[in-house]
């Protein structure tokens, strides 16, 4: 394992694959996370689980890389810290509505009971 890391820490290894990346301008990743952000926005709303608010501040840490607030890595491992807690809090929200039984009520939708 350590070795990978040594292997890692090279500046001469170039990148595989995904360089074109470097081509796109940075406002188009703004609008990729800003359409994330209004994603994750509404399903928080439609689901009333926090975890999706989560996960729009981890679209948020990405973006503060493009507007210049924050280094790459700095944004991208906050992001993934985010991800990781967003999943957990939508994963308990919804084990706690099959361990108890309750079903969501939906506004406009016929209710079984």
């Amino acid at each position: 394992m350590l070795f990978l890391a040594v292997l890692l820490q090279d500046e001469d290894i170039t990148a595989p694959f995904g360089s074109f990346m470097d081509a796109m301008p940075h406002w188009a990743f703004i609008i990729i996370h800003s359409a994330l952000i209004v994603v994750g926005y509404w399903l928080s709303r439609k689901t009333k689980n926090n975890g999706f608010l989560l996960f729009v501040l981890a679209e948020l840490s990405y973006i503060t890389y493009h507007v210049g607030l924050t280094h790459f890595l700095f944004a991208h491992i906050v992001a993934e810290v985010l991800d990781v807690l967003a999943l957990v809090t939508i994963a308990l929200g919804f084990s706690k509505r099959v361990v108890t039984g309750i079903a969501p009520v939906i506004p406009g939708a016929a209710q079984h009971r």
